[in-house]
């Protein structure tokens, strides 16, 4: 029951029924001498007071579009106000507010429906696993980094001072993950003309998208391409599956495509790609060289079973996948004898046995093989420095550093990936 004692009572209104929910709370709503909200809300009030017939009883009527103002004023005149809200007023709502602006003692509130909920019940899709954050006033760096977790939906509450749901649609497309996830817009939740799009491409987009708006982001099930359709190399990263418990951990298309350059990739032999984690490095390898003969090794559990799937896409085919310790491999001759001696070697993913690792593929090197080690560690950078030079011919270290361009509204800002160092030798 509502605490009657409190000066300001915040009440959350599901706008898709307001008559009702008007009628339902009218005790309450007369015992107040103020009634504010935003005008949108007001203005259905009103509409509904109209026919009830009240004795010597007026309400003063307060507008909350500007925020500031609406604060001020309850400070100056203390009277029993009631305030409306859409949905939840303490998830994005005035609350928050009001909570800094008074004490705990002089407020109340009544939470109703969000729009975040609202939005999933019209699809009727499950919500306890989404994630969720606001552009509101911000930077995009947060849905950069939320959407490169992966997450199974996301929920963006938009800025339409900022290009509200577009803002949106093109960051997804800077980080390369628009083929990922199914992209739709909801627009005035709640009210009788709601509108809910699936949007697939900018052109889309409705010239007269309201700015009271939401989008939520849900991640694609089925396959995502076919081989044909991708270039010979250079694929974009959203192609690949990635682990689902570390989504983005794999080598980004910057750093594949020098790396693919370094390997200067002969037309046959043997490759390994050792650490390969997604498959990445070597699975485009094949396309450039489809002779070759590709030995992908991974230690993380499940590795096999992504490395095959990329395989699928990308329309290739690994010789050899091994699910194991790179260490294990070579103690247990697990690597068959047409794969035994490499003519290109990529070893990545770093670790503390990277020098016991390195040591076991030089001994199985028997003619001209370029040896490629992209780190991201200045530490082990100098430690193989030294262990490499003295066995390998044209040693080289590069450093290469990318960033890709965020959209901020009608702006763009420069994303840095991180730096990545190549060491490169040539083993006769």
């Amino acid at each position: 029951m509502p605490n009657e004692s409190k000066q300001i009572h915040v009440i959350g209104i599901n706008t898709s029924s307001v008559e009702s929910f008007f009628e339902d709370k009218k005790q309450q709503i007369f015992k107040a001498e103020r009634i504010a909200g935003p005008q949108r809300i007001l203005d259905s009030f009103k509409n509904w007071l109209k026919d009830k017939i009240i004795k010597n009883h007026k309400f003063e009527f307060i507008s909350t579009d500007k925020l500031n103002d609406f604060i001020d004023l309850l400070k100056r005149e203390e009277k029993k106000t009631i305030v409306f809200s859409g949905g939840d007023p303490l998830w994005f709502g005035i609350g928050r507010l009001l909570i800094q602006n008074f004490p705990l003692s002089k407020l109340y509130f009544e939470p109703a429906v969000t729009s975040f909920q609202l939005a999933f019940s019209r699809l009727g899709k499950p919500w306890q696993n989404t994630q969720w954050i606001s552009l509101h006033g911000r930077d995009p760096f947060p849905f950069e980094k939320a959407i490169k977790k992966l997450p199974s939906s996301l929920v963006v509450l938009t800025d339409s001072n900022r290009g509200g749901a577009k803002q949106v649609y093109q960051l997804l497309h800077s980080v390369g993950l628009e083929r990922k996830y199914d992209f739709w817009t909801f627009e005035r939740l709640g009210y009788i003309n709601e509108r809910i799009i699936k949007i697939s491409s900018l052109f889309d987009f409705p010239s007269d998208l309201d700015p009271l708006h939401l989008v939520i982001l849900f991640k694609k099930e089925e396959p995502l391409t076919l081989s044909e359709e991708l270039p010979l190399f250079g694929i974009k990263d959203s192609v690949f599956l990635q682990n689902s418990d570390c989504p983005g951990l794999m080598t980004k298309k910057e750093v594949r495509v020098q790396i693919l350059s370094e390997l200067n990739l002969p037309k046959q032999g043997v490759i390994w790609d050792i650490g390969s984690g997604v498959g990445s490095i070597g699975l485009e390898a094949l396309r450039i060289s489809p002779r070759l003969k590709l030995l992908s090794v991974d230690k993380k559990i499940g590795s096999k079973n992504i490395i095959e799937e990329n395989s699928r896409r990308l329309g290739v085919k690994p010789t050899l996948i091994i699910e194991d310790e790179a260490l294990n491999i070579f103690k247990e001759n697990k690597i068959t004898h047409n794969l035994l001696h490499p003519d290109r070697v990529i070893i990545g993913g770093g670790g503390s046995s990277l020098d016991l690792i390195i040591e076991e593929v030089l001994k199985k090197i028997n003619s001209f093989c370029i040896l490629i080690i992209p780190l991201i560690s200045l530490k082990s950078l100098s430690k193989l420095e030294s262990i490499l030079k003295p066995k390998v011919n044209n040693f080289s270290i590069s450093q290469h550093q990318s960033y890709r361009g965020i959209n901020i509204g009608e702006d763009i800002r420069l994303s840095p990936l991180n730096p990545v160092f190549i060491l490169k030798g040539e083993i006769q």
